[in-house]
């Protein structure tokens, strides 16, 4: 643990939310296994709020294509929230996307520089890996589109951790002279996802799709897609109005849905 560690509280991120702390239900505990698999079998609130599910450590943390995301006390927030769209809502490709555009707009905020988005999921700093989402749509008899957002950044990792990525990883205390701690960084991501899920929800991906190509790590570049049969190859055209990646192969544009895929660069 390291010795600037700060406890999740309720009573800072309420503060720090101000006027928006009744639009949450918020539950901050020491540990858990996975936040997203705790907030999607957990009742939803009858009063409309935003359940909200962040702890100090998670111990059986999980990411895209099954890996696990590896937690210290003190070392990332990691936290879910389950977001509900009315019946006729965007489809959810673009999910992702917008929760690492939001991020990637806390951080800017927060004056974090050379912040860039790899579709679909992570969040970069000059190529190394920050954070990283895991969207779960939920199953049961809720009415439109319900979302488990699991988000998981990096505040300051041990010397001991070996976290495995094609670009290395990097923590938020390398970033900033002065890092904000869990609670405010909690806030002010909440607070984000609000406003860009109400555009979201109420015009697609279409609507932000530009600010997500500001910052994507890959535009033009060549790369490769991966999943477990075959490898595309191409250069990153960006993405559609969907939120799905358009590839530039010898044979033509194709477009790739996020599903269980891989993006590197060639």
């Amino acid at each position: 643990m390291n010795s600037d560690f700060e406890a999740l509280d309720r009573g800072q991120v309420e503060q720090a939310l101000a006027g928006l702390a009744g639009a949450f239900a918020l539950d901050l505990r020491p540990e858990c296994d996975s936040t997203n698999t705790q907030l999607s079998a957990a009742p939803l609130p009858q009063d409309g709020r935003v359940p909200v599910l962040a702890v100090d450590r998670q111990t059986a943390g999980r990411g895209r294509r099954g890996r696990v995301w590896q937690s210290w006390p003190g070392a990332s927030l990691t936290f879910s929230s389950l977001w509900q769209f009315a019946p006729g809502a965007p489809v959810p490709a673009g999910l992702s996307l917008v929760v690492g555009l939001a991020l990637a707009q806390v951080l800017e905020q927060l004056g974090v520089a050379g912040v860039q988005l790899k579709w679909p999921n992570d969040v970069l700093i000059h190529g190394r890996k920050l954070a990283g989402v895991l969207v779960e749509l939920s199953s049961g008899q809720r009415r439109g589109i319900a979302a488990v957002v699991g988000i998981g950044i990096n505040l300051h990792l041990p010397p001991e951790a070996d976290i495995p990525h094609e670009g290395g990883v990097i923590d938020l205390a390398a970033c900033l002279d002065v890092p904000p701690g869990p609670n405010e960084l909690l806030a002010l991501i909440l607070t984000r996802l609000h406003g860009l899920f109400g555009v979201y929800g109420a015009a697609g991906f279409g609507a932000l799709r530009a600010a997500w190509e500001e910052r994507n790590a890959f535009a033009g570049l060549p790369v490769r897609i991966i999943d477990e049969t075959r490898e595309q190859r191409g250069n990153c055209a960006g993405v559609d109005e969907d939120g799905a990646l358009l590839l530039d192969t010898p044979e033509g544009r194709v477009r790739v849905l996020s599903g269980e895929v891989s993006l590197r660069l060639a």
